[in-house]
């Protein structure tokens, strides 16, 4: 059974930090190429950042800078750090991931919540 499980959201303040974890289980992690994914209240998801197995990164325009995605291929997880965070970055923040050759990729989390908030 493929399992993605997302932590480490929250609230903070702008201009803060979050680092976001994605605990993955059931597959074979250096494999897969993987991706974060955000929606915020009345807007479509939107691809924030990816990675693929072989560790080529994208990244959104609007988080260029102050987002780094990463990953610990011996600890099966997918990171998400965020500095300088503006309250345009509040949303669902999910993680993403399986074989194919673009995202979205066929695997989810559940997503958690990232609030950016005075």
């Amino acid at each position: 059974q493929v399992q993605l499980v997302e932590s480490g959201g929250g609230l903070v303040q702008p201009g803060g930090s979050l680092r976001l974890s994605c605990a993955t289980s059931g597959v074979i992690f250096r494999g897969l190429d993987m991706a974060w994914y955000r929606q915020a209240p009345g807007k479509q998801r939107e691809l924030v950042a990816s990675i693929t197995s072989s560790g080529t990164t994208n990244y959104l325009d609007s988080v260029k800078g102050r987002f780094t995605i990463s990953r610990d291929n011996a600890e099966n997880t997918l990171y998400l750090q965020m500095n300088s965070l503006k309250p345009e970055d509040t949303a669902v923040y999910y993680c993403n991931g399986g074989y194919k050759m673009f995202p979205p990729y066929e695997y989810w989390g559940q997503g958690t919540q990232v609030t950016v908030s005075s």
